[in-house]
């Protein structure tokens, strides 16, 4: 099973289920909108492997069995600029407890980011984490979307707006 939190508008996780047929794959969007862009995609595509939580991705996380997930995608979360709406960032060091806590050894944590102030954010919190390693050996590593990393029209957007995205694969350590 693959989980991706906040799908958007779900191009990448039905790119990712069109992909990746024999994986399971789950989806958190609380919003409308994106909900039915990824129902139109599901329908478009035939697509029978992807199961849709419609709300905040972290009440379905605690009900998911210890090291169930494979793959797990945050893409360009809201990034609560201002500091005093910083606790509602994503990536804290709960949600990271969390994140390692579903997430099977070995599996890979995928996060991609146009702002730079959390970037540096969560480059802290999970260098921070003991669960988490970041894969990247060189800056194309991060600078670069991987070849099996569908984009998404959120990063087309920061593109186009000239702002880069950064895309950080960290791997869920084993388990003592």
């Amino acid at each position: 099973m693959w989980l991706e939190v906040g799908f958007g508008g779900g191009e990448h996780l039905a790119a990712q289920a069109e992909a990746h047929g024999e994986v399971g794959l789950i989806g958190c969007e609380p919003f409308v909108n994106g909900l039915a862009g990824l129902c139109a995609l599901i329908d478009d595509g035939g697509l029978a492997n992807i199961r849709i939580h419609d709300d905040d991705a972290r009440l379905l996380m605690d009900c998911l069995a210890e090291a169930s997930i494979g793959r797990m995608f945050l893409l360009f979360p809201d990034p609560w600029p201002k500091t005093r709406h910083h606790k509602r960032r994503f990536v804290n060091p709960e949600t990271l407890d969390a994140c390692a806590r579903i997430l099977a050894d070995g599996a890979e944590l995928r996060i991609a980011t146009d702002d730079r102030s959390y970037c540096r954010w969560m480059l802290e919190h999970l260098a921070r984490h003991e669960a988490f390693a970041w894969t990247a050996r060189r800056p194309a590593d991060w600078r670069e979307r991987p070849d099996d990393w569908p984009p998404t029209r959120y990063e087309a957007k920061a593109r186009e707006q000239g702002r880069p995205p950064v895309f950080l694969i960290y791997r869920r350590a084993a388990r003592a």
